[in-house]
């Protein structure tokens, strides 16, 4: 005891713990947006996805109402959404230096790329990047630019930037962001709670350990809460999800874009269909007109692809013929 007090009293434990001190305190604080920090070097995937998803929904809508306050819930959504496509997180250096005017050609080509892959989803998630085409003023661009500002820096990537489709599957990114946004009056009036994770998985793992079906159905999808949960226990038994079949529809279009979207996020495969729609108006659910809708946005999506190829196998003939080809 006598040496620990001696050591003390020359007061070096005093000086290495403040210097620890100041170390956390400068490692704690916020890069300026003017230099933003690099991402090369990635975290650990967060110990709770759940949690760090609903920090970054709270900053971002923080951000937005912060920004503009505009009741456009579409417009933050719909920009989390477009960002969660990416699958290289050092991408984030670049979009952090963009500038507002900037962003709207760089949405609709993020949305455009993804209707080529899949149309069908992508027509579905419409509400979420149909304002993009509105011509959005100078104030909202600014607050889009601070909702990507704000979900890089809290992480958005480290959710959603991940190769592995199991890994970018831990958690609902969209879910928070969308029941946090809508007004507590609007939510009772349409019944919109969406079911806990834990819960999810529970009634998951009882599916998938219980029943070998080949298709999953969820009357009543919400953002797709339940699709990622099936999903997740599908992988941890070695099995695929593009192997199965999912059916998912809910009467609330925001919510069927936002599953739309994870869809793709998640992985689910080419035999998804997602529809906006009331599961008790029809005989069937719905599920009729919607694969004969699905079947018509992808022979949509063949012709204009058709006639691109067409047009450029034209024009290389042109160039042939009068010498200009490269």
């Amino acid at each position: 005891m006598n040496g620990v007090v001696q050591f003390d009293l020359f007061g070096e434990v005093e000086q290495k713990l403040d210097e620890r001190a100041k170390q956390r305190e400068e490692a704690a604080k916020p890069t300026p947006r003017t230099a933003p920090a690099s991402r090369r070097t990635r975290r650990a995937f967060p110990g709770d996805p759940h949690r760090h998803a609903g920090e970054v929904a709270e900053n971002v809508i923080a951000a937005w109402f912060s920004h503009y306050g505009g009741n456009r819930m579409d417009v933050p959504i719909g920009t989390v959404a477009a960002l969660s496509f990416f699958r290289e997180p050092l991408v984030s250096d670049w979009l952090l230096t963009l500038e507002p005017a900037q962003l709207p050609p760089l949405l609709r080509e993020i949305w455009g790329v993804q209707w080529m892959a899949r149309p069908d989803l992508i027509e579905v998630a419409r509400p979420l990047h149909d304002w993009v085409e509105e011509s959005p003023d100078e104030y909202q661009l600014r607050a889009v630019q601070a909702v990507i500002h704000t979900a890089i820096y809290n992480g958005l990537f480290d959710l959603t930037a991940r190769d592995d489709p199991y890994d970018r599957s831990q958690a609902d990114v969209l879910s928070p962001l969308l029941t946090g946004l809508r007004h507590k009056s609007d939510k009772k009036w349409r019944g919109e709670y969406h079911t806990p994770p834990c819960v999810s998985d529970l009634m998951a793992h009882i599916l998938v350990d219980t029943d070998h079906g080949s298709s999953i159905r969820e009357p009543a999808i919400g953002s797709g809460g339940m699709f990622r949960s099936v999903a997740q226990r599908l992988r941890e038994h070695s099995l695929s999800p593009h192997d199965y079949t999912w059916f998912g529809n809910d009467i609330d279009r925001l919510s069927t874009a936002c599953a739309a979207v994870n869809a793709i996020l998640w992985d689910l495969g080419p035999r998804t269909v997602i529809w906006c729609g009331d599961s008790l108006a029809s005989r069937d659910g719905g599920v009729s007109q919607a694969l004969a809708e699905r079947a018509a946005v992808i022979e949509h999506r063949n012709n204009v692809v058709g006639k691109a190829r067409m047009v450029a196998a034209i024009r290389q003939a042109e160039r042939l013929l009068t010498g200009t080809a490269e």
